[in-house]
C-alpha cells in the first residue's frame, strides 16, 4: 500500500548558545509570524529541549516547502548566525524530494522517502 500523500516536512534542528537563547527565540517568533501567510503551510513552530531548538513543519508539497525557504530566507541566514544547524531532515514521497533535492543541496539535507502511510 503505497501513500498517495504529497505532505514535506522539514525537520531541522539547531544547537543555541545558552547566552542567545533569548535571542534566537525572538527570531523564532518573527519566523512564526513570517510563516503564517503561507498557504501550503500545514504546521508550524519552534520547540526546545535546553540549547537545542527543533522547528516542527508541515507542507502540503515541495512547492509549499520551496516557497517556505524563499519567503523565511533573511530570518534563517539570521538564526544561523546565532545557532549551528546540527541536522536537517527532508521527509516526503520520492515525487516531491525530487523537486527539493537541488534547490536545498547547501543546506546538506538527509532526505527520507516516505513509501506508506495515509493522512487525514
Amino acid at each position: 500500500m503505497a501513500t498517495t500523500d504529497k505532505c514535506c516536512t522539514i525537520v531541522p534542528y539547531f544547537e543555541v548558545p545558552a547566552g542567545r537563547l533569548g535571542e534566537f527565540k525572538r527570531i523564532c517568533e518573527r519566523c512564526v509570524e513570517q510563516t503564517r501567510s503561507e498557504p501550503k503551510c500545514l504546521y508550524y513552530g519552534f520547540s526546545f529541549s535546553g540549547s537545542v531548538a527543533h522547528c516542527r513543519e508541515g507542507y502540503v508539497d515541495a512547492a509549499g516547502v520551496l516557497a517556505h525557504l524563499e519567503n523565511i530566507g533573511l530570518l534563517l541566514e539570521e538564526a544561523l548566525t546565532i545557532g549551528k544547524l546540527l541536522r536537517l531532515e527532508v521527509h516526503g514521497p520520492e515525487e516531491e524530494l525530487a523537486k527539493l533535492r537541488e534547490p536545498m543541496a547547501g543546506l546538506q539535507p538527509q532526505f527520507f522517502t516516505v513509501e506508506y502511510g495515509f493522512r487525514r
